[in-house]
């Protein structure tokens, strides 16, 4: 057997790594993290083929020039860190000048963490409107274990975090619904408030929704102050499913009126459509056991496959 010559080592240190399953975040991103390693991979064996290195110079990993891509991770400083619950923290990121995400409604974003020398990948859904000014904003959950929360764990303000995107997002049109009924479970919560949001600002949107917030308990609920006044428009109405909670006499009088101890279960479920002022088109997010359940009670309920999205 020969020895590879130097030129070969030299292409072989070039030649694009596969990710490894950790890597990606499962989202169904397009491209996803495998599509840009075989574009990558293409570009390789056509520059060695022609043994013209220079072809490689379009590779770049990340860029700096602040502006989100889906093929490239660009950095984003840490502006702020705020402990929302035990486990979950809203993290705000800075954007040069007022330049914005331009994000559409529902659009999720891929962190991107290296544990331990791990790579790991994870989506997330900006909780600030896409076309905030100067920053945008994030809920995430740390799980104990979690690989990537160990590392979102160190986080403070001026760490420097890798983002790529958007992807994904719901096609939202102004009135094209009579009523939306959003099914969020935990950080579900993400994609349902920049909608929100950009329903309340528009007044000319008439859209009726009705959003039913799951949480343990009553203390875990997010983002209180911001639903509740998104609660106040005429157009919006709030319930919270608390599975933990056994009875709703200690909360707040505000509160009792629309909150269901207990969990989101099929009869629920129905007394919920029953009482939304239109036919509704369901908006669903949460983990994928709860998304699971709530097609099933929904179909139940009598509602199509065509009347739900799941993000």
């Amino acid at each position: 057997l020969q020895a590879m010559s130097g030129n070969e080592q030299d292409w072989l240190a070039l030649r694009p790594q596969e990710p490894s399953p950790s890597q990606c975040c499962g989202s169904g991103c397009k491209p996803c993290i495998y599509d840009v390693y075989e574009k990558e991979l293409a570009q390789w064996e056509r520059a060695k083929a022609m043994q013209d290195k220079s072809l490689l110079v379009g590779k770049k990993e990340q860029s700096n020039n602040s502006e989100l891509n889906p093929d490239t991770f660009t950095a984003f400083s840490v502006s702020s860190v705020e402990q929302l619950t035990e486990d979950t923290y809203q993290y705000k990121f800075e954007l040069p000048g007022n330049s914005s995400l331009r994000l559409s409604l529902g659009q999720h974003i891929v962190l991107r963490g290296v544990v331990n020398g791990l790579e790991v990948q994870r989506a997330y859904t900006p909780i600030s409107p896409g076309n905030a000014e100067g920053y945008f904003e994030v809920l995430i959950k740390c799980y104990e274990a979690g690989l990537m929360s160990q590392y979102i764990k160190t986080w403070k303000r001026g760490d420097v975090v890798f983002w790529r995107g958007p992807f994904g997002g719901f096609p939202y049109r102004p009135n094209k619904h009579g009523e939306l009924l959003m099914l969020a479970s935990g950080t579900g919560l993400a994609p349902m408030i920049p909608i929100l949001q950009s329903i309340t600002d528009d007044e000319e949107d008439e859209t009726f929704v009705t959003l039913v917030g799951c949480f343990p308990t009553f203390d875990k609920i997010y983002l209180k102050p911001l639903l509740q006044d998104l609660a106040r428009y005429w157009n919006i109405r709030i319930f919270y499913v608390l599975s933990q909670e056994t009875s709703l006499e200690k909360l707040p009088w505000s509160y009792q009126e629309n909150t269901y101890t207990g969990r989101l279960n099929e009869d629920l479920m129905k007394t919920i459509i029953n009482s939304c002022r239109r036919k509704p088109f369901v908006l669903i997010c949460g983990s994928s056991a709860f998304n699971e359940d709530m097609s099933r009670y929904l179909k139940a309920s009598g509602i199509e496959e065509n009347s739900c999205f799941v993000f």
